[in-house]
């Protein structure tokens, strides 16, 4: 099944975001999506249908999103992003806490929802992409490890979302505004150093000296490259 084609649950109380990301995503080529505007109607909805991405406001005149993913959480591992005007990173923390995958701030960009969402479900729903070979390991994106010496080594979430826009461009050189804007989406400044420590992170799984790389390498003043075989 194309990402595209998965079943898509949107709650929001305010009719005019709920139509504006419903009709975005729609013309983005999501065709199989559902609404609610109350925790209660989308409770019934959950109850009638399997979903497989939802997009959650947290303030509900009924209730919250937060009690939403708890209630999916008891019998789904669907990913869940939250969409909120809440930005203190207390509610963000409590929702990634509870399981979410991704949690945007509200006034928001329709563009960086719609790279978050293909980022997440490509994550989730593999698109039978095979194992890529570098130098000396390999990279198994349905699985989202590292395969080294014998061992699998875990990626995080950013740490996959940054391998793969370095894969879209493999063997060539990507620079890192394409990288912030493509993992962090619109809201990317001061997000540099958070790169770079990524970056360092994804060498020491895939290089056998991260001081000198032979996989992932940086071209100054430029950006990056995986080197692919």
């Amino acid at each position: 099944m194309e990402n595209v084609n998965r079943k898509i649950l949107i709650v929001d109380d305010n009719v005019e975001i709920l139509n504006m990301v419903t009709t975005f995503l729609f013309e983005s080529g999501f065709t199989n999506i559902d609404s609610a505007k109350s925790a209660h109607e989308a409770l019934d909805l959950l109850l009638m249908n399997t979903y497989d991405f939802a997009i959650l406001d947290i303030m509900l005149p009924d209730g919250s999103g937060f009690d939403i993913l708890k209630n999916i959480r008891k019998y789904s591992n669907i990913p869940v992003l939250f969409l909120s005007a809440i930005s203190d990173i207390e509610s963000q923390y409590k929702g990634f806490e509870m399981g979410a995958d991704d949690y945007i701030v509200k006034p928001f960009q329709l563009r960086d929802l719609q790279l978050r969402i293909h980022s997440i479900l490509n994550r989730c729903y593999p698109q039978s992409k095979s194992i890529v070979e570098l130098e000396n390991c390999k990279i198994d994106f349905n699985k989202a490890v590292i395969i080294k010496n014998d061992c699998e080594l875990q990626l995080t979430a950013k740490e996959y979302s940054i391998l793969e826009v370095l894969y879209e461009n493999r063997n060539k050189i990507i620079t890192i505004e394409s990288i912030l804007f493509k993992v962090w989406g619109q809201e990317n400044i001061g997000y540099d150093n958070s790169l770079m420590a990524h970056i360092r992170k994804i060498r020491q799984k895939i290089e056998d000296n991260p001081s000198k790389p032979k996989n992932l390498i940086t071209i100054k003043g430029l950006g990056y490259k995986l080197k692919v075989n």
